[in-house]
């Protein structure tokens, strides 16, 4: 399943969204303000951003101009009560990657998401190496050499940024989120079920990359047999 992230004050409208967006497959974690946004987005790579302008903490613009000042180039819809020519314009030039005025159709706003996901961008590639494992994310697997496995929504998304934040440990609370969504009510041990699963499967199709408990400071992705 596709992720975004939505920020949106709104929580009845925050809700409607992600239960249209729900119905075409697409995860979206919540986030009401700029700040918890920003955190997010690196937290975990996200395949949209969708950004309503007015918010608690400033205008959504500011928080685009900074993911893109900061190199960032997840797409971004843009959400907002202004319609005048002026404020497209502007949240175009930007960064933006599409503008949606409100009020809006459920089904136009799913459509234009769905359109941002499918564009081919370095922040969200389809298959994504990393040392001898080659993940297929379309396809849910990942492959050692001739052999593969498939994971589980969860797995698949925690090994996605373990393999993204390249060797750097990530705390529990980042891989949780990662697995089963921000805001979401995780079991206390869900997260080690499905790392002791990604652990033997990656033993299984043959691979050297092992989830290692870096003391202190969380799990990584690290080849067996380097010395740090």
């Amino acid at each position: 399943m596709n992720r975004i992230l939505l920020v949106e004050d709104h929580e009845r409208l925050a809700r409607l969204v992600c239960k249209g967006l729900d119905a075409a497959s697409i995860a979206a974690d919540v986030v009401g303000r700029m700040d918890a946004a920003w955190t997010a987005l690196h937290q975990m790579p996200y395949g949209a951003l969708v950004v309503d302008r007015g918010l608690p903490d400033g205008d959504g613009l500011a928080l685009l101009q900074r993911v893109r000042a900061s190199g960032l180039g997840v797409p971004c819809l843009l959400l907002t009560a202004r319609d005048a020519l002026h404020d497209r314009v502007e949240g175009l030039e930007s960064g933006a990657d599409d503008y949606l005025a409100k009020p809006f159709a459920m089904e136009e706003l799913v459509a234009r998401v769905g359109a941002l996901l499918r564009r081919p961008v370095e922040c969200r590639p389809v298959e994504l190496s990393h040392g001898d494992l080659q993940l297929k994310a379309n396809a849910s697997a990942v492959c050692c050499g001739s052999a593969s496995v498939t994971l589980a929504p969860a797995e698949m998304q925690i090994l996605l940024l373990l393999v993204h934040k390249n060797r750097e440990p990530l705390r529990r609370t980042a891989l949780e989120a990662a697995g089963w969504g921000l805001g979401h009510a995780v079991t206390p041990n869900a997260l080690d079920v499905a790392l002791h699963r990604l652990r033997r499967k990656l033993l299984a199709i043959g691979s050297r990359q092992r989830i290692v408990n870096v003391k202190g400071l969380g799990y990584a992705l690290r080849e067996a047999g380097v010395a740090e």
